[in-house]
C-alpha cells in the first residue's frame, strides 16, 4: 500500500500507519499553520491534535531580547535556562565532578530532556533534576527511539547472509526501505520481506 498525499489521509489512525521524516512533519505542519516543534514525538502529539479538530498555534515571538546567562558558579539548584546550559565542556566537568565519572557522557534522554526544558521555557528545571534524569530517578522527555528505525533497519538487512547476493547492500537496502516506509507494513526488516521484494531489488 503506497503512502498517500497527508491531505487525502482521513483520520490520525490512518495518517499513523506510514512512516514520516521529522522533516516532512514539520513541513505538514508550516503548510497548515500549526506549530512545529523539532521533536517528533511533540510533531506527532500536534498532527494529532489538527486531526481531531484543534489547530495548536505557533507560540509567537516577544520583541524581548534573550538575555545572555549571567550564572558563574553552578550548583544542583542553578536553573538550566538561567546558566545558559549546553553540552560542552563546562557543563561536562560539573556532572563529571557530581557523578564521580572521569570521562562523564550525557545519555540520549538528558539531552531530549534539555531540548524540551529550552522549548517550553521551563525556568525551574534545574542541574540537579538533569542529575535525575541521568540517573533515572525521574523521566522528563524521553528519546524518540523511532528516530533509529532507519538504522536497525540497514543492520539487520546487513546481518543476512541472504543480501549477500546484491553488489550494493546499501543501495538494495534503501529501495527495500523505501518501500516499507511508504507502506503500512512494520518498519522493520525481516527474511520474508526480502523475498517478497527481492525480484524488485534486484
Amino acid at each position: 500500500m503506497e503512502r498517500p498525499d497527508f491531505d487525502s489521509i482521513k483520520d490520525f489512525a490512518e495518517f499513523s500507519r506510514y512512516y514520516w521524516y521529522r522533516d516532512e512533519l514539520i513541513g505538514i505542519c508550516k503548510a497548515h499553520g500549526i506549530k512545529s516543534p523539532s521533536g517528533k514525538i511533540e510533531l506527532y502529539k500536534v498532527i494529532e491534535a489538527y486531526f481531531s479538530g484543534e489547530k495548536i498555534l505557533p507560540e509567537k515571538k516577544t520583541g524581548r531580547s534573550k538575555k545572555k546567562a549571567a550564572v558563574t558558579e553552578l550548583t544542583l539548584d542553578t536553573g538550566l535556562i538561567a546558566c545558559g546550559f549546553t553540552f560542552g565542556n563546562r557543563f561536562r566537568e560539573f556532572f563529571s565532578k557530581q557523578t564521580g565519572e572521569e570521562h562523564f557522557k550525557f545519555n540520549v534522554d538528558m539531552v531530549a530532556t534539555a531540548k524540551k526544558v529550552k522549548e517550553s521555557g521551563d525556568e525551574s528545571f534545574t542541574l540537579g533534576d538533569l542529575l535525575d534524569i541521568y540517573y533515572g530517578k525521574k523521566t522528563y522527555a524521553k528519546y524518540d527511539k523511532s528516530a533509529l528505525q532507519w538504522n536497525r533497519f540497514v543492520k539487520d538487512f546487513c546481518a543476512d547472509e541472504a543480501t549477500k547476493v546484491f553488489k550494493d547492500r546499501l543501495k538494495a537496502a534503501a529501495a527495500l526501505w523505501k518501500t516499507v516506509r511508504e507502506s503500512d507494513k512494520k518498519k522493520e526488516y525481516s527474511h520474508e520481506l526480502l523475498e517478497e521484494y527481492k525480484d524488485s531489488l534486484e
